[in-house]
Order: structure tokens, then C-alpha cells, then sequence
């Protein structure tokens, strides 16, 4: 499986740490994805199809393997599709590695490695930065690893820093204590999810001796206990070269590539390895039945009564490793039981309304795994009769077995999981890496679809008796207590207003950051993007249509955009946008609802609708010989629409859940305060769903929707990817050229607005909250502002980086306030919102606070240094160069220029434009649109502890 797919998918089994892992709620629902989002969104595991055909190639045909003298790994693979490369280092660390009482170690030392080395002593996150690096980390339970990626002539500048800090980290007692603070941020913002309470509880109960029933990312009472020596021993003991891999893959010439890699890393020594008591601990299949019987009392579920919205269950069962020969077979079974609106369990729960989710997730690791399944009730609904509707589903499959349809389905599934998760290069070395960590064989994957190839229905009913028995599994019910009612402002005029002052702070020097970046050929020459200019095609009912054929995988992408979104949707009707959105796939003139997810899962194609504030946003993907299908349905969604009664009914109680939980979210019960506190009740963007909005909706409203606002004049098709563009054309002009349209299209106006007078306080206290959520900011500009390319300079000084820039180096790095700290400028078509977000302890937020308005005072007043504005150029030119690599990226850019109305030459001209930006421009729009005494400020969660911090 790809590891992407895995890691999302597994996000609470097989629970990772990044380091910059924050969620930002985006504020504009298509601004440009940030660096993390693209990765978020890319991972998602769709479980798709494929022919025989298409695998026949081996994915991993071009790969080369070396060991050098000192034990290192390295895998290279040549992919010269595009000019940019990526870097990785895995280490054979995780938290299964970890010794009783310093739970999180891994973690907290992988923070560490940021810190500098001893020839380069800064923060690496800002010589990423600097390099234009795509660069993030991450722990989990078998390892820890570094990737970037970046344009090809930066290569070795990665390989240099990465052998740089394998040996010669610094592990700063002082810096230690600052970047505790900031993990145990880390650590209380999941604390704010009821789910991932529960997951802890439930697999602490289940592997009570092994640390695969810890947390990964450790726990705040062992966190506090670190001492500099401990982390150091960690770093002796296993950041060296005979316990690494490194994989690089892109566009590069191997022999030289390997010699660069030789030069840089074969001089670090070889070390004996050190074993943790962890690692004297093994699985066999004698003992995995012992291991599932360790707990006296596993009939009786877990309960956990706490603060929160709805009720949730979780049940996990032990697992063989992921070498086991059943591995492939209980893949199919997880697929059988729990992938899409075919699967046993969607059908059992979602379908008739009991529950309003279902995932299911086998975690395949070093010494053993385990299948869990986690469900979100309906409200009002009882976990226990959900735990016994599990159970009679997985006791039928065991005792009835399943049928070769369903069979066919998963493997299809999963087999095209692997091809559209590895379309970009990052994906591919992750794969080539995890698979060499867990397996020791970088080929792994090839072995595996193999054996899931050969995998039989009689198979999976004997790993389903075998394996999912109930006296094998852990339960667990999270059970949600009345929440009191929530203390917030509902509008500007009554909010809590307060004025303060606050003392400016010194500007964070970001010269010195290219006086320890190694050589870089030809750095002072800026690369350009590609000459991309997709084919344009207007029907003559006025659909437009993209076209960029891509041949490098057998796969597309098409992203499409309607201007059908909520801006349109009445105060009293609130959520009728996306109701209709949610229901377009519901069920067709022609096809019902099971029969139109059939006919997606079946082929490996993947379609969703999302409404957001401006428009309906539709993205999809399949493997190429199923383009027909995609478009196919995706024109009878949008032409043919019946609304059944029973599935929109279903989508409003999904719908009421959702909002439940999102209302026990700080991160969206802040983003709708600071939203609704910088535009009045008279602005499209006021408005947000209630319970009372959502059942005042009537079908016969949602039908109305659809018809005035569903137009093909309104709607944009960007298609990317292995296609002949003269049948595309025809395929397209056949599916929708009958399309029709009545009468003039729907218009909104936008009320101008303006930013409060003085500073606006909100505070929102939600209860059972450890985290406390901060939204900072103001009203700005649209997309088609002339300034726009000038606050994307300044935005990446202020905060576009959570380690390189001032906020990022003043609240996160020194201060330790906040795990991640984020800026934007989030421009749509017809409004902009500049926004700062982060998470911190309810003790440091004021003093959080201030020192963000500190850093935007300075700036304002006292504007940036030349120095820092050509090192942000450099940044987002290279940033935007990687990025068009991605397929899905690439995609939405070229979507999106078109929706904002912009010629084809944007995709090309974006960097020149950049470039172009001088210092003066950069200053005059921090002193327009940088006013620290004229925003919003919002905090979500606990409430905010006075005293500690307060701004005066």
C-alpha cells in the first residue's frame, strides 16, 4: 500500500507526528494549498481499481540499491518528469524503540534535529526555507523520518545539510526546554479530539507491555521529565549511518548522484548499535494469541465520559506483522468490511442512519499490528447496539464467507491505491523507504500486490474467524457529558472589546541563513517553471474546459469548479449549498446511489463535491482508461440530479453531526467567530449553518438550488494528465454538450467593509479543552488586488513558514509559546482575509498574543529588510516550481487562474511576477494592510488563563 495512504488512513492506529503539523482552517476554501495540505490531501487512501495491464510493469522497475562501507542504505530512483528531486532520510527509530518512562523521545528528539549543528548553528528549518525545500519530518511507531523536495540543482545542498545533521546535531539543554513547551502544544492540541482520547485509552489496554500501546508522540508527564542527556543518548545511540536509509528519487543521473552521496555521508562512522529493552521484544504467531488475552476484563468496554459532541466507538484486535502471509487477505477483508458506500459495515451504519461514520484500517508493523474500526454515532443512537451490528456483520462474513464480486472490488481497489498514491516523487521515495524500514526490502510493495493478486474468498473468511474474535479485542465507547454553554460574541458591536499596548520586539535576523547554506550551482539565477499552457475549449453553451496532457503516469486528475457555493445560501437556509453539493452522487435519472458508487469503485475513479464560500469545488481522479467513467458520471451528477428523499434525509442528520462536532472543535468554533466578527450579518461570508437552518431546508429548495444555480456558463473542467486530447474533446463535447441553461445567471453583491477601529477581543471557552486555539487578522484583498504578489512576499516573512519566519522564529522557536504559527493572506474572487493561526496553552496565550502584535507592530512601522524580501522571492519561486511536480497541484493552479480570470500564461508568468516584487512594495503593503491595533482577535477553548501574560 502506499505509505501516504497509509499513514493518513492510519492517522489514529498507526499515529504519526509531523513536526509541522498544524491544522490551519483555511478561511478561503480555495486559497493556494499550503505545503502541508498538499500532502495532507494527496495521502487520502482511495481504494481504486486497476487492470492486470497496468501493473504489469513492476512500479519500482528503475530503482538502484547500494549499502555503503558504514551501513548506509541508499535507493535512488531516476523519474525525469519534472526538474525537481527529493531527499530522504529514514531512521530505524521509533516510538517502538523507546524505553519505559521517556515515552516520546523519538519524537522530541526529531525535534531537535532543527536546532542546528555544530558547523551550522541555526534553525534548519530556515536553510530549508531558504533553499526552497518542500521539507518536513515525522515519527512513528518503527521510525523517524526527513524529506524535502526541491528543484534538481539543489540536490546536493539537501545531501550536504542531511549528512550534516546525522552526526552533528546540537542538543542545546536551554533549546530543550523551549522545544518541550512546544511538544506538549503538540501533544494537548490532538488532546482536544474526543477520538484520539479514546484511541489512547483503547490501545494502552490492548498492548499493555509493548510501546506500540503508547502514544508515539509520548505523553506531557514524560515530556516534562526529558533531560538533555537523554535526548543526546538517543541521538548516540541511533542517528548514524548503519541505522538509516537514505532514498533519493527525481531528476537526476544516478552514478553522480551516488558519488555525491559517497563523498557526503561515507566519511560519518559506523556505530555499534545499542538495543532498548523494546527491541528484545518480539511477536511470534505462538504468542500473538497471548499477547490478545492479556487483559481480564476484555468483554467490558472501555468508557470514557467526557466533554464533547458525539458519541464514538472504537475496537482494535491484534494483528500479525506485516510479513505475515495473511497480511494481503486481511487487506481485502478491511476493504470488504468498511471501504465506500458498497462496503458491509457503510451499508449496516451509515445507510440506515444509526451511525454517521465508518473506517476501518489494518496497521501492518514491525513486530505485529492490529485492525481497528472506529465509528461515529448518530445522535441519540446507542453505542452498544452499534458494537453488536460489528459484531453480527463480522460474524457473518467469518461464518458465510463473501462473494467473488466483493472480492474482485477490493483487490481492484487497493492495487489502485498504490499507482494514484505514487504519482509524485515524494510518494515514491516514502514507498521505496517505509517498505526497505519495516522489511527490509525496498521491493516490497511488488511482492505484496503479487500475494494480494492470489488472495481467495476462502482466505478471508479464515482470517476474519481467525483474527476478529471477540475475546481478542479491546472496545472502547466514548460517551459525550452536556456540554455548558458556550461564552462567545455573536457580533462586532457586542463583542468584549479592549485596547492595549503592547512593547515592540527586536526583528528576527534571517541574513545570516545563507552564510551556512552549502554551495548551490548557479544560486543567484532564478529558475523558471516550465513553459505549461494547457489547451483551452469553450461549448457553446459556455462550459469551459482545460486540457494539459501529462504522460508520466497512466492516471488523471480533473478538478472543476461551479459558482454554486453558500455566498448564494439565505440566512434562514444556511447549508443549502453544500446540502446540495453532498447529494449530487445520491442518485441519478438512471442510477441510485449504490449503482453510482458501484460504477466509481469498480474502475478506480474517485469524485467528490464540496461547496465552499464562492463556488462548488469538484475533484477526481482515476487511472486513464477510466476517464470515460469519471466524466461519464460526473455529467449525469451534475445534469441528472433526483435528490431521493431517504438519502437527503440521511445527509441532513449527517449533516446536523458534523455540525456538532465542528461546534466542539476550537479550530472551527474560532473560525467562525473571527469570520463573523470582521463581516457584518449583511455579508455573504457571515453566514454559517445552524441546527434551525439546516431542517428549515425542504427537498423542493434544494431542487430550486440546483436548477438556478447549476449552470454550464458557471462551471470551469481542468483535466490533467495520460489522455489523447482530440478524444477528451469529443468525450466532453458528448457529455455535456446538451447541457442547458434558463434565463439570466444568479448575482450576489459584496458590501464593502471596513476593519474595526480598535482592537476586538473574543473568547469562546469550550469545555474538556487542553489547547487553546488564536485566530489573528483582519479583512484584506481579493486575488485580482495589483498587490496581491507583494503580500505573498510579505506573508512569507511574517509567518508563511512556522520555523524560518519572524512569528515562527520569535513565538515557536525562541519563545516555545505555540507548536505551529501560521500567517496568510487568503484572496478569493470577490474578498480577502489576512489571518494568523495557532495553538497554545490557555496560560501562554496572552503573552502569545501580544508578542504576535509585537512582530506586526514592528513591521508596520519599521517594514522589512532587501535582504529578507529576495530570500522570500526565492523561497516561493522554488516552493511554486516543486509544486507543479504534483499533479493534483498543478491541476487546481491551472483551475484556479482560470476561475480568478486569468490568461493561461499565469501558470508560466507567476514566478516572473514574484521577482519582480521590490523591497518598497513589500513596506507599503505592510503598512496598508498590517494594522495591529485594528483586528480580531479570537481564542477557542479552555478558557484563557488571566494573569499569566495579559496585555496591557
Amino acid at each position: 500500500m502506499s505509505v501516504f495512504a497509509r499513514l493518513y488512513r492510519y492517522r489514529f492506529p498507526l499515529f504519526f507526528l509531523s513536526l509541522w503539523l498544524a491544522i490551519i482552517l483555511l478561511v478561503n476554501d480555495y486559497s493556494a494549498y499550503s505545503q502541508l495540505t498538499n500532502i495532507s490531501n494527496k495521502v487520502i487512501l482511495r481504494k481504486e481499481s486497476v487492470t492486470n495491464k497496468t501493473l504489469a510493469q513492476p512500479m519500482n522497475d528503475t530503482v538502484r540499491k547500494i549499502v555503503l562501507e558504514n551501513g548506509l542504505t541508499v535507493i535512488t530512483k531516476e523519474v525525469h518528469t519534472a526538474p525537481v528531486v527529493t531527499v530522504q532520510v529514514w531512521y530505524k527509530i521509533g516510538s517502538r524503540n523507546e524505553e519505559a518512562g521517556v515515552n516520546g523521545i523519538a519524537h522530541q528528539l526529531e525535534h531537535m534535529m532543527f536546532k542546528g549543528t555544530t558547523s551550522r548553528p541555526i534553525q534548519f528549518g530556515r536553510l530549508f526555507s531558504a533553499l526552497g525545500s518542500d521539507s518536513n519530518a515525522f515519527t512513528s511507531y518503527d521510525q523517524t523520518a526527513y524529506y524535502g523536495t526541491v528543484e534538481r540543482e539543489k540536490l546536493n545542498a539537501l545531501i550536504e545539510l542531511e549528512a550534516d545533521r546525522m552526526q552533528n546535531s546540537l542538543i542545546d539543554a536551554e533549546q530543550l526546554v523551549s522545544e518541550k513547551r512546544v511538544v506538549i502544544s503538540e501533544l494537548q492540541g490532538y488532546e482536544n479530539d474526543p477520538e484520539y482520547r479514546l484511541n489512547r485509552a483503547v490501545m494502552r489496554a490492548i498492548f499493555p507491555y509493548h510501546p506500540y500501546g503508547l502514544p508515539v508522540g509520548g505523553t506531557k508527564d514524560d515530556v516534562e521529565k526529558f533531560t538533555v542527556e537523554q535526548v543526546r543518548k538517543y541521538y548516540n545511540n541511533f542517528y548514524n549511518p548503519n541505522n538509516a536509509v537514505l532514498t533519493i528519487v527525481g531528476d537526476f543521473q544516478t552514478d553522480a548522484v551516488i558519488q555525491e552521496v559517497k563523498e557526503k555521508f561515507g566519511k560519518l562512522a559506523k556505530q555499534e548499535q545499542k538495543k532498548t529493552n523494546s527491541q528484545q521484544f518480539s511477536i511470534t504467531q505462538q504468542s500473538l494469541q497471548s499477547l490478545a488475552q492479556i487483559s481480564p476484563n476484555r468483554k467490558s468496554p472501555i468508557i470514557l465520559q467526557e466533554p464533547g459532541a458525539a458519541a464514538i466507538l472504537q475496537t482494535v484486535y491484534p494483528l500479525p506483522d506485516i510479513k505475515h502471509p495473511d497480511s494481503p487477505a486481511l487487506d481485502v477483508m478491511d476493504y470488504i468490511l468498511s471501504e465506500g458506500r458498497n462496503s458491509r459495515l457503510y451499508q449496516a451504519l451509515v445507510d440506515s442512519g444509526i451511525a454517521n461514520d465508518v473506517s476501518g484500517s489494518v496497521a501492518s508493523l514491525i513486530d505485529f499490528g492490529w485492525y481497528e474500526l472506529s465509528v461515529t454515532a448518530a445522535p441519540k443512537q446507542d453505542l452498544k447496539k452499534i458494537d453488536e451490528i460489528i459484531a453480527q456483520e463480522i460474524a457473518k462474513l467469518a461464518q458465510k464467507g463473501v462473494t467473488t464480486d466483493e472480492i474482485k472490488r477490493a483487490k481492484a481497489q487497493f492495487e489502485a491505491s498504490v499507482i494514484l498514491g505514487n504519482r509524485d516523487i515524494t510518494s515514491q521515495a516514502m514507498q521505496l523507504a517505509n517498505d526497505e524500514i519495516v522489511t527490509g526490502d525496498h521491493n516490497y510493495i511488488n511482492h505484496y500486490l503479487e500475494n494480494l493478486r492470489q488472495v481467495t474468498s476462502e482466505d478471508v473468511q479464515r482470517v476474519a474467524k481467525q483474527y476478529l474474535k471477540l475475546e481478542s479485542r479491546v472496545v472502547g465507547y466514548f460517551q459525550p457529558t452536556q456540554a455548558p454553554i458556550t461564552s462567545k460574541g455573536s457580533g462586532k458591536n457586542k463583542l468584549n472589546q479592549t485596547h492595549e499596548s503592547f512593547i515592540s520586539g527586536a526583528a528576527s535576523d534571517t541574513t545570516d541563513a545563507f552564510k551556512y547554506l552549502p554551495q548551490i550551482e548557479a544560486v543567484s539565477q532564478q529558475a523558471s517553471p516550465p513553459q505549461i499552457l494547457p489547451e483551452s475549449m469553450t461549448l457553446a453553451n459556455g462550459l469551459r474546459i482545460l486540457l494539459l496532457d501529462d504522460k508520466s503516469t497512466p492516471t488523471v486528475t480533473l478538478s472543476a469548479y461551479l459558482q454554486a457555493g453558500s455566498e448564494f445560501d439565505s440566512d434562514a437556509k444556511a447549508g443549502l449549498a453544500e446540502l446540495v453539493a453532498d447529494n449530487l452522487l445520491s442518485g441519478t435519472k438512471t442510477k441510485d446511489v449504490l449503482s453510482l458508487a458501484k460504477a466509481l469503485e469498480e474502475r478506480g475513479a474517485n469524485l467528490e463535491f464540496n461547496a465552499v464560500r464562492e463556488g462548488v469545488k469538484i475533484e477526481g481522479d482515476s487511472l486513464a482508461a477510466d476517464l470515460p467513467v469519471l466524466l461519464h458520471t460526473l455529467a449525469d451528477a451534475i445534469k441528472n440530479p433526483v435528490f431521493p428523499k431517504k438519502e437527503l434525509e440521511l445527509s441532513r442528520k449527517q449533516a446536523l453531526t458534523a455540525l456538532i462536532q465542528e461546534l466542539d472543535d476550537p479550530a472551527e468554533v474560532a473560525r467562525r467567530a473571527f469570520i463573523q466578527s470582521i463581516y457584518p450579518k449583511t455579508h455573504p461570508l457571515h453566514k454559517f449553518p445552524t441546527k434551525e437552518s439546516l431542517r428549515r431546508i425542504s427537498r423542493q429548495d434544494v431542487i430550486d438550488f440546483k436548477a438556478q444555480h447549476y449552470r454550464p456558463d458557471r462551471m470551469i473542467i481542468a483535466i490533467v494528465g495520460d489522455f489523447d486530447r482530440a478524444k477528451v474533446r469529443s468525450l466532453i463535447q458528448a457529455e455535456f454538450g446538451d447541457w442547458k441553461q434558463e434565463g439570466k445567471a444568479p448575482c450576489i453583491s459584496y458590501p464593502s467593509v471596513t476593519n474595526p477601529d480598535s482592537l476586538v477581543r473574543v473568547n469562546s471557552v469550550l469545555p474538556g479543552k487542553v489547547q487553546a486555539i488564536i485566530y489573528m487578522g483582519s479583512k484584506a484583498i481579493n486575488r485580482s488586488d495589483s498587490r496581491y504578489y507583494s503580500a505573498l512576499v510579505l506573508n512569507q516573512i511574517l509567518g508563511g513558514d512556522t520555523l524560518s519566519s519572524r512569528l515562527g522564529a520569535e513565538v515557536r522557536d525562541r519563545q516555545g509559546l505555540t507548536y505551529g504559527i501560521y500567517s496568510n493572506f487568503l484572496a478569493g474572487r470577490n474578498y480577502g482575509t489576512f489571518l494568523i493561526e495557532m495553538q497554545t496553552s490557555p496560560g501562554d496565550a496572552n503573552k502569545a498574543i501580544a508578542s504576535t502584535r509585537s512582530l506586526l507592530e514592528e513591521m508596520n512601522h519599521k517594514g522589512v529588510t532587501q535582504e529578507e524580501v529576495e530570500a522570500a522571492k526565492r523561497t516561493l519561486i522554488s516552493n511554486y516550481i516543486v509544486s507543479l511536480a504534483n499533479p493534483e497541484e498543478l491541476t487546481h493552479k491551472i483551475l484556479m487562474n482560470e476561475v480568478y480570470g486569468f490568461d493561461s500564461r499565469e501558470l508560466s508568468s507567476f514566478t516572473k511576477k514574484i521577482d519582480a516584487i521590490t523591497l518598497s512594495q513589500v513596506n507599503q503593503v505592510a503598512r496598508e494592510l498590517l494594522n495591529p491595533d485594528k483586528i480580531v482577535v479570537v481564542t477557542a477553548g479552555p478558557a484563557v488563563v488571566a494573569g499569566q501574560g495579559t496585555l496591557k
